[in-house]
C-alpha cells in the first residue's frame, strides 16, 4: 500500500541555483524524493540611487547644450575644454561636421620659441581665433560652449582675449 501511494506523488527534481539557492524543478520522469526541509534563500533586491559625478554631470549638460545649439559656417560653435594644464578651442560647423579652427596652448606657434606660460598663451589662442575668424568672415558665434566645465585662470585669459572682439555673451 505504500509503495502504490508512492507511485502517484509527483516527484520534485532538486538543483542548486547561484542567485536563488534551492530551485525545484516539476518532471515526471524521475524518482519520488521525500523532503522534510527545504530551505530556500531569500531574494533581495536593493535599488540604490547614486548621485551623478562631477565629470558625468558636466557631459549630461554638454548633451543637453549641443540639442540647443548647432553651429552653421556663419555662426560656428565654439567650443573651449580646458584640462588640468592645457587649454583647447576649437570653432565647429555642425552642419557640414567641419572644423574651421583649432587652437591650444600646446602648439609650438602660440607657445613661443622661449616657451610662455601657459595662461600667456591660453591668451594667444584667444588672439588666433579671433584673428582665424576675421579671415573667415565670422562675425558672431552661436554658443559659447565650455563642456559644462567652470572656467580658472587659462579660461578667464582665454575669454578676455574673445571678448575684445565681441564673441562673449553678457
Amino acid at each position: 500500500m505504500a509503495t502504490m501511494a508512492l507511485g502517484n506523488v509527483c516527484s520534485l527534481k532538486i538543483k542548486n541555483c547561484e542567485f536563488f539557492g534551492i530551485c525545484i524543478n516539476h518532471s515526471y520522469t524521475t524518482l519520488p524524493i521525500q523532503i522534510k526541509s527545504l530551505n530556500m534563500k531569500p531574494l533581495v533586491i536593493q535599488a540604490t540611487a547614486k548621485a551623478n559625478s562631477r565629470t558625468e554631470s558636466a557631459k549630461l549638460r554638454n548633451r543637453r547644450i549641443r540639442k540647443k545649439f548647432n553651429g552653421t559656417p556663419e555662426k560656428p560653435r565654439l567650443s573651449v575644454f580646458c584640462s588640468g594644464k592645457q587649454l583647447y578651442a576649437t570653432l565647429i560647423d555642425d552642419q557640414n561636421k567641419k572644423c574651421l579652427f583649432y587652437g591650444s596652448t600646446l602648439q609650438k606657434s602660440i607657445r613661443g620659441d622661449p616657451p610662455c606660460s601657459t595662461i600667456e598663451a591660453a591668451e594667444r589662442v584667444g588672439e588666433k581665433l579671433v584673428q582665424a575668424c576675421v579671415d573667415l568672415s565670422i562675425d558672431e558665434i552661436s554658443c559659447y560652449d565650455r563642456n559644462g566645465f567652470a572656467g580658472g585662470d587659462r579660461m578667464q585669459a582665454f575669454e578676455i582675449a574673445i571678448s575684445r572682439h565681441g564673441f562673449m555673451f553678457k
